[in-house]
């Protein structure tokens, strides 16, 4: 029964400077392990990439990096890339792009995320700020279905992180609509964890690195999938930070009996390899990326 599972919306923020194949790898093991606890069902994949004054050497243009990730999941039916973060004015901090779809998600489906604690007064690009107009018109003979909701999630966001799962029912709170008594209102678990490596868990670990009020709300009201890199100890790591002990519960570690090639595919790699003509690029990059870069000139010279 889908209805009774957490539906998982899975985000990555990063670089992606280039993706590789270990970045789409890493989604696809934390949704095979999510489905096989039984708890969860995966409906939707987004990958942001970070804004241009982030300020990591050999960093490229998000323009590029929006079209490498775009070309790197464009055989995917449910990884989407999301350019918000790159549009903003300055870099965005990851706290306040998981709060950012955390409420766009809300205005755009109406459902009610239940890992929400209080709401978040990040503004959403586009839509006014008080009243927003109800996407449904509903009426007590047909409510919306899956295929309903997330068809018009792909119209309003421009199948930013738009997905058409196999559900039977789907039930959802549209918190603008006024239809009275006879409308018996549904509320789904709907959750968006945080999704990264075992590298990221351990840079909590760093003293000063995040500040305690971000990693308290994307611990605390959001949780993370960790995909292990080859060698990571993930209980020592989640010891080592009193936060990440206080909210264990909502870190989700990948277990997985084969190796995840991100412990051997980075981006640092990659562009090693392309600025060395190294012919395992092909290992790390998918054909379209590397056709995208040769094209573009990029990562050529020892900076990029």
């Amino acid at each position: 029964m889908t209805e009774n599972k957490i539906h998982v919306i899975l985000l990555s923020c990063g670089s992606f400077n280039p993706i590789t194949r270990g970045h789409i790898h890493m989604f696809e093991k934390a949704r095979e392990y999510l489905h096989k606890t039984g708890r969860f069902i995966v409906i939707g994949g987004i990958i942001s990439p970070v804004h241009d004054s982030y300020g990591k050497p050999g960093l490229v243009s998000s323009r590029h990096r929006l079209s490498m990730c775009q070309l790197a999941v464009q055989s995917s039916d449910w990884i989407r890339v999301d350019p918000w973060e790159c549009y903003q004015d300055t870099w965005q901090t990851t706290c306040s792009v998981l709060e950012h779809h955390r409420d766009l998600m809300k205005r755009v489906t109406g459902c009610i995320l239940s890992n929400v604690n209080t709401p978040s007064m990040t503004p959403v690009i586009g839509q006014p700020q008080n009243q927003p107009p109800p996407l449904y018109q509903s009426n007590i003979n047909h409510s919306p279905t899956a295929m309903k909701l997330f068809g018009k999630l792909g119209e309003s966001l421009g199948k930013i992180c738009c997905v058409r799962p196999h559900i039977e029912r789907f039930t959802f709170v549209d918190e603008n609509a006024n239809l009275g008594p006879a409308m018996k209102y549904e509320e789904i678990e709907l959750r968006i964890f945080l999704l990264c490596g075992s590298d990221l868990l351990e840079s909590f670990c760093i003293p000063g690195l995040w500040k305690d009020s971000d990693m308290e709300v994307i611990v605390g009201d959001f949780g993370i999938v960790v995909v292990p890199r080859d060698g990571a100890d993930t209980e020592k790591i989640l010891n080592h930070s009193s936060i990440l002990r206080k909210y264990k519960e909502n870190i989700l570690v990948v277990k997985d009996a084969t190796s995840h090639p991100m412990a051997i595919v980075s981006s640092t790699k990659s562009r090693l390899a392309l600025q060395h003509g190294d012919g395992h690029v092909v290992d790390y990059l998918s054909q379209p990326v590397i056709d995208y870069i040769l094209q573009s000139q990029l990562y050529i010279s020892a900076t990029g």
